[in-house]
């Protein structure tokens, strides 16, 4: 399984961006994706997740300003990420869980988010 994110970029404090991540392979129907991210000297941190039957969650400090979707047919994700501010300047990756039938999980290699004050 591959993941390719894109979307990145640099943004004013108030702007927008959409990150998107494509998943290639085998991919099970029975999955979560996920978007983290990775700020200079902090922890990686969940950002938002998505089901495969579209549940979702969010991080409570991006919760109202960020919206994760998915479309299946494509095995792409999207990251809708509105009103940001300089703490959401990190690198953002995406990942994949296969909770059955293998357990496994991927990474993609991250995209660089950067919001200027």
């Amino acid at each position: 399984v591959q993941l390719q994110a894109s979307g990145g970029g640099l943004v004013q404090a108030g702007g927008s961006l959409r990150l998107s991540c494509a998943a290639s392979g085998t991919i099970y129907s029975i999955n979560v994706m996920g978007w983290y991210r990775q700020a200079p000297g902090k922890l990686r941190e969940l950002v938002a997740s998505i089901t495969n039957t579209g549940s979702t969650e969010y991080a409570e400090s991006v919760k109202g300003r960020f919206t994760i979707s998915r479309d299946k047919a494509k095995n792409t994700m999207y990251l809708q990420m509105n009103s940001l501010n300089a703490e959401d300047t990190a690198v953002y990756v995406c990942s994949i869980d296969f909770p059955w039938p293998t357990n496994q999980n991927y990474w993609g290699k991250g995209t660089l988010v950067t919001v200027s004050s």
